[in-house]
């Protein structure tokens, strides 16, 4: 089963008031587990950054200059991404980004049913707690140490990680077969007595109640 991971940064919140991709960082899944394929790209917005924004991510916009434009790098994304479902973390945001630039051209957007939103997921599954991705990275001991400032192939890294815990952890399902394995190996060493095997055969006391007992007995079946 493939997926892909996705993660974006941004110059804002919004793409309705002006707002830009400034990165793209996906990787591929393959039953949850990273193939080591990725795709990944920094993006000229075609506008300034706003300090807010690059204290987020730490893209200026003197490094994203001479990046390529989201037209440059649409089609191998969407080749990247194809039909495989997109795990997002906050989807709503990522897709209202992504979406927003692939319309501007002309192309198809991607539909909210392609996303799973592991946002929704946490929330759904610890109502109450903190879901952001470094929360979640609490949660399950991640090391995110590296991430000093928001980079959409980090995040996606991290948020595959936190996505195999939804699934069950490392490996899911591995754990049976383990301890299949380890079983199997087992030597079961025996401390129980030892009883010499006891005679079967009927007493003539025994015999004898029998006969008694198949007389009281009407109309048997061998005698029909």
């Amino acid at each position: 089963m493939r997926e892909v991971v996705l993660d974006t940064e941004t110059t804002g919140l919004s793409p309705k008031n002006g707002d830009r991709l400034v990165e793209i960082g996906c990787l591929e899944l393959k039953n949850h587990v990273p193939t080591g394929e990725v795709f990944h790209c920094y993006i000229n917005p075609e506008r300034d950054v706003p300090a807010e924004a690059e204290a987020v991510h730490g893209l200026t916009t003197e490094f994203l200059a001479d990046k390529p434009v989201f037209s440059e790098v649409a089609l191998p994304f969407i080749e990247f991404v194809g039909s495989s479902p997109l795990v997002i973390h906050n989807a709503s945001f990522d897709l209202g980004f992504i979406n927003s630039e692939l319309e501007a051209l002309g192309k198809c957007s991607i539909p909210n049913s392609q996303a799973i939103d592991t946002l929704s997921l946490a929330r759904s599954r610890y109502p109450g707690a903190p879901a952001s991705l470094d929360a979640l990275c609490r949660r399950f001991s991640i090391d995110n140490s590296c991430r000093t400032k928001h980079g959409a192939l980090l995040d996606a890294e991290l948020l595959a990680e936190v996505y195999l815990e939804f699934q069950g952890g490392k490996q899911p399902g591995l754990e049976l077969t383990e301890q299949m394995v380890v079983n199997t190996n087992l030597k079961i060493e025996s401390h129980s007595v030892t009883r010499p095997p006891r005679a079967h055969c009927p007493t003539d006391d025994e015999l004898i109640a029998h006969s008694a007992l198949i007389k009281k007995l009407e109309n048997p079946i061998w005698d029909r």
